[in-house]
């Protein structure tokens, strides 16, 4: 039986500062990005509040700079919006990932993880709800995370509209090369087995191959080819149970 002790360390505000905590490595590595974003959005043709709002309430890093490449290049709203969903269709991976953990959860809680959703948080987020303990808050973990970095966002989003217009040609600086290290960092503590292994090297291999398809389409066959061969690996690693013992 759980002590009091115990319940405490898995309450709430434990449990969220904890996510806030943890989620600190991937808050430094997304500041660039985001200052970097909040330089281009004005000279890209968004209002100072527009710009804002793309971080607020679509809170997608990648996507918003195709969204912002898209329309200095003048590309109609249907195709922006195609692109962007596209780009953004790697999410459902992680939703798929997250729903044993989650489908107990409330409506309110489900829309709240799933506005919240980003590459940063379900990587920090998911390695808590793995974890065998019986807390009932880890959803408070998740969001003190997913907060964390969604703060950032915006407050480096409006330090580039601010302070980033006096930085010249900032987008020269190469700072956006911090989220590559960062989504780099991700994925190293999982390479851990053969079959998430040979599902990055796959991935990652045809994401190469795959660059040029237009519409950002190379990600998502990426993606797909390295969640099956991360499958077929895991099949022939694991022994068959209608195999003769």
């Amino acid at each position: 039986m759980a002590t009091a002790s115990d319940l405490e360390m898995r309450s709430p505000r434990r449990e969220a500062l904890a996510g806030a905590r943890d989620i600190i490595p991937l808050v430094v590595g997304a500041i660039p990005f985001g200052l970097i974003f909040g330089t281009l959005a004005q000279s890209s043709g968004l209002s100072f509040g527009a710009t804002l709002g793309m971080s607020a309430f679509v809170f997608a890093g990648s996507s918003q700079f195709i969204a912002l490449g898209l329309l200095a290049a003048g590309s109609t709203l249907p195709l922006i919006v195609l692109t962007t969903v596209v780009v953004n269709l790697r999410h459902m991976l992680y939703a798929a990932s997250l729903l044993p953990y989650v489908q107990g959860a409330s409506q309110r809680w489900k829309l709240v993880i799933g506005f919240f959703l980003t590459d940063e948080a379900f990587a920090v987020a998911i390695r808590r709800y793995v974890q065998p303990d019986p807390s009932p808050h880890k959803h408070w973990y998740y969001l003190g995370a997913a907060g964390a970095m969604y703060g950032n966002w915006i407050l480096c989003t409006l330090l580039g509209l601010t302070v980033g217009q006096l930085i010249p040609n900032a987008a020269a600086w190469g700072l956006d090369f911090a989220m590559v290290a960062t989504f780099i960092g991700m994925i190293v503590p999982y390479a851990t087995t053969r079959p998430m292994v040979g599902a990055i090297a796959v991935a990652g291999l045809v994401a190469i191959l795959a660059n040029g398809q237009p519409h950002k389409l190379g990600l998502i066959v990426a993606a797909i080819a390295g969640v099956t061969a991360g499958f077929w690996l895991d099949r022939r690693a694991t022994p068959s149970q209608d195999a003769p013992s």
